[in-house]
């Protein structure tokens, strides 16, 4: 085993490599916040022109299932971590027994698969949905008729922002449920959850981070708004009863301390109408209902999870002002302009090429009442 799988119990320092396993946005505002605090960021990615690849100190091009080029990051990075879950896991286990990883492979495992995902929920206390693993139509008449209620079937692998998944009906027949498995099969053998769909008032995310030591940092939790299943909308404060958002807090770090995390995951959950809480999905990674902490914390959860992983401190999670985060889509283009003016909007664009309907092409917090002055 490599003498690099044990980096995690140092701090690093100033020139160290932190290797980012995705181009994305994400990767983008780790990269930036990394080379902030001293540090050099090695970005694999098969795109030369990825956001991550733009502000990095070097890239690595490669699929992420490529031996190479995970062999070149693990050679050049003290830390490597991930922007993205939706990644070769085999790969990963190989950077695991190579290179020190943050977050753990374990975390990574346990958000590709919704199966394992609501299991390990539900094994660690934390409420969710009623579900049940559904592997053939059969399956899901069955669970279903169980729950007596319309449901959402998802695949268990790869679906995000919507994709891979379908509402059926509660009194649909048996060509009604075929016709939606052969639509999200596509002929495949395929691992499913139905999910029964509950009442609720709203959706809110925590995003938490949590460093080698076990010490964790919750930020607030904020409420969020979703259009054709992607985010529109992030406001905090999430204008919820505050003993809810304290135990939504103290769930998100469960979780954390559950997987043994390392970095800046997120949460997100139901606030049903009876006040109770279900949890959704984990992200483990730096979560898009958590951009506004850009500009409204005194540390970012992207400057978080860097310190996190790289072993320093935890800045304060502390939020200086109440702030709506709006993503801009590739659609939006003719209306960046109009924030400028607005003094109090801070526009973050991801340098992405192509503008295109559904695509997240940056996002803009505008602050509203000033809690406390963070230059104080």
């Amino acid at each position: 085993m490599s003498d690099k799988t044990t980096q995690g119990n140092v701090c690093l320092t100033p020139g160290a490599v932190v290797g980012i396993v995705g181009g994305g946005q994400l990767g983008r505002m780790m990269a930036i916040a990394a080379s902030r605090l001293g540090f050099f960021t090695a970005v694999l990615s098969p795109d030369v022109n990825a956001p991550a690849v733009q502000v990095s100190h070097r890239h690595i091009q490669g699929e992420y299932d490529n031996r190479r080029a995970l062999s070149e990051l693990t050679e050049r990075a003290d830390v490597v971590t991930y922007e993205l879950e939706q990644i070769p896991l085999e790969g990963m286990q190989w950077v695991a027994e190579n290179a020190y990883l943050a977050p753990n492979i374990h975390a990574l495992d346990v958000s590709q698969d919704r199966v394992k995902e609501k299991a390990f929920l539900n094994s660690n206390g934390v409420p969710t949905t009623a579900w049940k693993e559904c592997r053939n139509v059969a399956d899901v008449e069955t669970a279903l008729s169980e729950f007596a209620c319309d449901s959402i079937l998802k695949v268990a692998f790869g679906g995000y922002d919507g994709k891979g998944q379908a509402k059926i009906l509660r009194d649909a027949g048996a060509s009604d449920i075929a016709e939606i498995w052969d639509r999200l099969s596509h002929g495949q053998e395929m691992v499913t959850i139905l999910e029964a769909t509950v009442d609720f008032d709203c959706e809110i995310s925590v995003v938490v981070a949590r460093d080698k030591a076990g010490n964790v940092v919750p930020y607030d939790p904020v409420r969020n708004h979703h259009e054709n299943h992607i985010l529109a909308t992030t406001i905090v404060p999430a204008g919820i009863d505050p003993a809810i958002g304290e135990k939504a807090q103290t769930l998100a770090k469960t979780v954390a301390s559950a997987l043994e995390y390392v970095g800046v995951m997120c949460l997100e959950m139901f606030v049903t109408t009876d006040g109770e809480l279900l949890a959704n999905e984990i992200a483990p990674r730096p979560h898009n209902s958590g951009h506004w902490t850009l500009d409204a914390c005194f540390t970012d959860q992207f400057e978080q999870h860097i310190r996190a992983i790289c072993g320093l401190p935890l800045g304060s999670g502390q939020r200086f002002a109440d702030a709506t985060m709006q993503n801009i889509l590739g659609t939006e283009r003719e209306k960046v302009g109009l924030h400028f003016p607005n003094h109090n909007a801070r526009v973050h664009l991801y340098g992405k090429e192509e503008w295109r309907p559904g695509r997240k092409m940056g996002h803009v917090t505008i602050l509203d009442r000033l809690l406390c002055d963070p230059a104080a």
